[in-house]
């Protein structure tokens, strides 16, 4: 089984995907290299695809398929990160949650999300946790039964 690392990042209600060479929308992430643990081939994986780097990365929870086993982790972003395609990222663009099941998306993107944000596409069923964080990566992912 392929392990990946994926990556849902978050700002002002919204998630971040990233399009390969003009396909489907997907969240950041990549293989797990051979002696990489999942978290840094999050955040090799994020900066790859996003430039973006230096922001802390908590695990949510294991997504497996037939053949692919996604370890997901969450950021929040603040207001002034930004991020720009490299590599073989043609665009990054923000989408509220419950706009990504009207897209071209991944089939593991859609059901992550859905894991993460319900079918309505809130934020019901987490609750991200944090304290002035502009400029900081002080916030934590809680769930929330």
């Amino acid at each position: 089984m392929k392990e990946r690392a994926t990556v849902v990042c978050w700002q002002r209600d919204r998630i971040l995907l990233v399009e390969r060479g003009r396909s489907r929308w997907s969240l950041p992430g990549g293989t797990i290299s051979r002696g990489e643990t999942p978290l840094e081939a999050a955040a090799r994986e994020l900066i790859e695809e996003t430039s973006l780097e230096g922001h802390a990365l908590d695990y949510v929870f294991q997504f497996g398929g037939l053949n692919k086993r996604h370890h997901v982790f969450f950021t929040l972003l603040p207001d002034d990160a930004r991020p720009k395609p490299s590599n073989e990222i043609v665009s990054c663009r923000w989408f509220r949650p419950r706009k990504v099941g009207t897209l071209v998306a991944s089939v593991p993107t859609r059901q992550i999300v859905a894991l993460l944000f319900g079918a309505a596409g809130t934020a019901s069923d987490f609750d991200v946790a944090a304290s002035n964080t502009r400029g900081k990566d002080d916030a934590r992912l809680e769930f929330v039964p």
